[in-house]
């Protein structure tokens, strides 16, 4: 856990040395207090309730909006004037290989940039709306990945592993901070387009009790999460718990898997609250048309609609306290099959991103008026990024190959600048050759603005501390107020 004496009794602890009904004590509380069906009742507070922060934290909640596939900076944030004197030629320069072409002829950016809002900041016409947003945007320019496909670099992305099986950001950042929302998980994901590849690894908790793997909700689903919808009385429900309850406090007696038993237990409690809270928080009848159009909800493309909802309802997480909210692209209409990771054009980039902006553009700008106007953006942390870049030369004529040398992300809110670059690549948008950035950066930056020093928050795992940001990273203060 964070870096405490080995004398403190830790409640881990306890819970395996008193084992003689104490395991139990938040079910049995949670049957006696009444929870189950009574609603006059106290409610008690949750094991995962907000924790205590190293320092003065800028936000309460992280939205990361992940772009499956790998977004072409030289296409959205980074405008590279010499491609277009380059078109169709051969790189003038050697260039470190990619996953599956070494080397071609210079792609030209089929979009043109133009300078956007107060601050200037060039973004590509693909998206219009984010542009209108882009003095609240801090873009990274000279991000870099260690992993080059896709699996392993949303693995790499999301746990700064390249392997499966070490935790989420998401399930790390509920284990170090809990939450302030007793019924629902602290960790989300609107899983509307399904999981990048790769699987629910990247939203797992590893090696962390079970409590702190991402919960993945489908808005677009009649029954978004599995057995949501009570199959039984409420009565036969707390009978069932009863049993449950009965069943860990003798299993507790002869083993010493408290930490686990401790996880089921709290998955149970929050499992019995989602009932209702998760239906509340999915329905958006009370929104207002005018909130709905914000986020492009009244468009005529299916997918713009549903990321437009997932956008939505991650304002509803945030206002109800969830910690770490991540969203998910949907396939692209014209390519079904691209599930996973729609955003990956080695053919036909003009068309493919094109969609794919189309798709998340206006939701994602209309997440960031909508907080602003609900004064929740100067607490809330949005990530927007996808596992590597592109090529700024063509595949098969119409592509872009995989580039982890230097591509884009950006930040937003709770106390970043806004309107401003950091990093730069080179001039043909290959490499990163200026405040070279990686996702232990990232991640150590983001927690840094949650309160958390990245380097105290550990977890003991195989014989050593195990970290988010492994034995690396720093924080990019000069992109934060």
């Amino acid at each position: 856990m964070w870096n405490e004496p080995r004398t403190r009794l830790s409640r881990r602890r306890l819970l395996s040395q008193a084992s003689n009904g104490f395991g139990t004590v938040a079910l049995s509380g949670l049957l006696g207090r009444g929870t189950l069906g009574n609603e006059t009742s106290p409610r008690a507070k949750n094991s995962m309730s907000a924790a205590r922060t190293d320092f003065s934290p800028r936000a309460k909640s992280v939205i990361f909006l992940f772009m499956s596939g790998g977004v072409s900076a030289v296409d959205t944030f980074d405008p590279k004037p010499r491609l277009n004197a380059l078109q169709g030629k051969p790189l003038p320069e050697l260039v470190k290989p990619a996953t599956f072409v070494t080397s071609g002829n210079v792609l030209a950016s089929p979009w043109k940039f133009r300078p956007r809002g107060k601050s200037g900041l060039p973004v590509s016409e693909l998206f219009p709306h984010m542009g209108a947003c882009v003095d609240d945007l801090a873009v990274i320019r000279s991000m870099t990945s260690t992993a080059s496909e896709h699996a392993q670099a949303n693995y790499f992305m999301h746990t700064g592993f390249s392997l499966a099986g070490h935790p989420s950001v998401g399930a790390w950042t509920t284990y170090g901070l809990g939450s302030e929302c007793e019924e629902l998980p602290g960790f989300v994901v609107l899983a509307s387009g399904g999981a990048p590849l790769g699987g629910i690894n990247n939203f797992g908790n590893g090696y962390l009790p079970g409590m702190y793997h991402g919960s993945l909700i489908d808005p677009s689903r009649a029954e978004s999460l599995s057995n949501i919808v009570p199959r039984e009385s409420d009565r036969l429900q707390r009978l069932r718990m009863r049993f449950i309850e009965r069943q860990d406090r003798r299993h507790l007696q002869v083993s010493r898997g408290a930490e686990q038993i401790e996880s089921a237990i709290q998955n149970y409690e929050t499992a019995y609250r989602m009932q209702s809270a998760v239906p509340e928080f999915l329905d958006i009848s009370g929104e207002t048309q005018a909130t709905r159009s914000l986020y492009g909800m009244d468009s005529r493309v299916k997918e713009t609609v549903e990321y437009g909802r997932q956008c939505l309802l991650a304002r509803r997480l945030v206002e109800r306290g969830v910690r770490f909210i991540e969203l998910t692209c949907l396939p692209r209409p014209t390519e079904t099959g691209q599930a996973g990771n729609p955003w990956d054009q080695h053919g036909g980039l003009k068309t493919g991103h094109a969609e794919m902006a189309q798709q998340v553009d206006q939701p994602i700008a209309g997440l960031i008026r909508d907080l602003k106007q609900r004064g929740l953006f100067d607490e809330t942390l949005l990530v927007w990024a996808g596992e590597f870049g592109r090529t700024p030369y063509a595949q098969g004529g119409d592509g872009r190959d995989h580039n982890p040398y230097g591509f884009s992300v950006w930040l937003a809110g709770a106390g970043v600048k806004g309107g401003i670059t950091y990093g730069a690549t080179d001039d043909l948008g290959c490499h990163a050759v200026e405040n070279e950035s990686t996702v232990y950066d990232l991640w150590a930056t983001v927690l840094h603005q949650l309160g958390v020093d990245h380097e105290a928050l550990t977890y003991r795992h195989g014989g050593r501390d195990f970290r988010l940001t492994d034995v690396q990273g720093h924080v990019l203060h000069d992109i934060l107020s």
